[in-house]
């Protein structure tokens, strides 16, 4: 699996202005609701009930909140670049790139796997180099395209 098969550049967003977790996770949620054919509040019920079991804020700067739903029917991905926020994060310090990830509640190991991915794109140095210096969702993207490799 490789990130460009569950992401596509309209699932892409650079906010300048948020103003804390819960906004993200409310925009990520308005972005995912007419994609995937589940209502918003569902999602972000979803998220901030899986956030209450420990941060997905995972170091670094990075994020990837996820969560399981009933009624997705395929992994759905969303990227989002944003001014540095408190995101509860491991290690405490802001984070300013977030993938959100929502499956499908039977999606087994293929929800391991698209985390396992993104996890290691947002590790590399330099892939987060190149995302933080992106200036354009077109840049934001063509990092992404660039640094994607199927894991083996």
């Amino acid at each position: 699996m490789q990130i460009r098969d569950i992401l596509s550049q309209n699932d892409i967003v650079i906010n300048s202005v948020s103003e804390s977790k819960k906004f993200v996770l409310e925009q990520l949620s308005a972005l995912a609701a007419p994609k995937t054919g589940i209502e918003k509040s569902t999602i972000l019920d979803a998220l901030i009930e899986r956030e209450r079991l420990g941060t997905t804020g995972v170091g670094h700067g990075v994020a990837l909140p996820h969560t399981r739903l009933i009624g997705l029917d395929k992994i759905f991905c969303a990227f989002m670049k944003t001014a540095p926020i408190d995101f509860e994060s491991v290690d405490g310090k802001a984070v300013d790139l977030i993938f959100l990830l929502l499956v499908p509640e039977e999606a087994g190991a293929d929800h391991l796997k698209a985390l396992s991915h993104l996890s290691t794109l947002l590790r590399d140095e330099t892939s987060a180099k190149q995302l933080r210096q992106a200036q354009t969702v077109e840049e934001l993207y063509q990092v992404i395209l660039k640094n994607d490799f199927e894991e083996k």
